[in-house]
């Protein structure tokens, strides 16, 4: 029997998994007759998830977080049964005599050969049904992220792939699963692959929530090997993490001289009646890199150009791969405008 996996199966750096209850609460308690909601930084769409009664508009930069967005929300028909028939004969297969692009540059990295090979014979593979229009995008998007988890679940890493543990002790089986997406979306989703400040002005919404990065840690860099297998380009890939050539990847929000200007900007453009900006205070990190790039006045400030600015607070500690030291002053932050018509 084919097991099923959810949205909130995966650690993310910055998940808002479990402050979903408190994003809605907020939503609902300050924010009138809403019925469309932008995810302008999407990630892995955990928090679009809590508003699925409503028109979604999801968003991200990143072709692995995009493919996961066509999974969970785009509203698509897909055939559940087709699926399940896919992802149960990629369990059954013996990839042993698999050569491919997978198993030539990751073997012994973040999985062992068997696993490599099987991830490259799957990725192929799909690509293929795509290509041959046997599996429409969001049948490809369900059975790549499916791919994904299965991978985050047996990885021999802290998390991320920004490294892997290298003492040779790989555990787990790549166990493809359906993902638990069976339920009603508006026929008028949206889902985006773009740089969120240059699009940002292209669907009018009633609230548009921010979630960007907030420090020096790269999410191309942190997650290089989901959007390799995402992308599918099959580059050269370098150095003991075996990352390809991410530049083009790199987000204005993690470098100090470039946040609060591009924050700016975003808000600005943004076609709505509420801005809600999440944001964590990281606590005391351990790391430079941790430090947040945006200060409270500054997004105060920013968002005061739209209009009236609400602050709400939770205690919090979200995934980080034990970079930080959590004390009282770490907490999650929402910033609520109310935009001036």
């Amino acid at each position: 029997m084919l097991q099923i996996f959810s949205i909130s199966n995966r650690r993310y750096l910055g998940n808002k998994y479990k402050l979903l209850q408190w994003i809605r609460k907020i939503v609902d308690e300050n924010c009138v007759d809403i019925h469309s909601f932008f995810d302008v930084f999407s990630g892995t769409g955990s928090v679009s998830s809590a508003f699925l009664d409503k028109r979604l508009v999801v968003c991200d930069m990143m072709k692995s977080n995009y493919l996961a967005a066509l999974c969970w929300f785009s509203p698509e028909k897909i055939d559940r049964e087709k699926l399940m028939a896919i992802l149960e004969y990629y369990n059954t297969l013996d990839t042993s005599h698999e050569n491919n692009y997978f198993s030539e540059n990751f073997s012994d990295t973040y999985f062992d050969k068997a696993t490599c090979q099987k991830i490259g014979f799957i990725r192929d593979d799909i690509e293929r049904l795509y290509q041959e229009k046997n599996v429409n995008e969001r049948e490809y998007g369900c059975i790549i992220t499916s791919l994904f988890y299965a991978m985050d679940r047996i990885s021999h890493t802290c998390g991320h792939y920004d490294s892997f543990i290298r003492d040779g002790r790989y555990s787990g089986t790549l166990e493809m699963r359906m993902p638990d997406n069976d339920y009603c979306l508006n026929p008028n989703n949206v889902i985006l692959c773009a740089d969120s400040n240059l699009i940002a002005d292209q669907e009018e919404v009633d609230v548009a929530y921010l979630d960007p990065p907030y420090n020096s840690r790269q999410y191309c860099d942190a997650y290089h090997l989901l959007e390799n297998i995402a992308m599918w380009e099959k580059p050269e890939v370098y150095g003991v993490a075996r990352k390809m050539d991410r530049t083009k990847m790199k987000s204005r929000y993690c470098k100090s001289d470039d946040a609060a200007l591009a924050l700016g900007e975003l808000v600005q453009k943004l076609k709505c009646r509420y801005i809600l900006f999440s944001y964590n205070n990281n606590g005391k990190k351990l790391q430079c890199r941790s430090n947040a790039k945006l200060t409270d006045e500054e997004i105060v400030e920013i968002l005061s150009t739209r209009g009236d600015v609400t602050v709400f607070s939770t205690e919090h500690r979200g995934f980080d791969a034990g970079k930080s030291e959590f004390n009282k002053d770490n907490a999650e932050r929402l910033f609520l405008c109310n935009v001036r018509r």
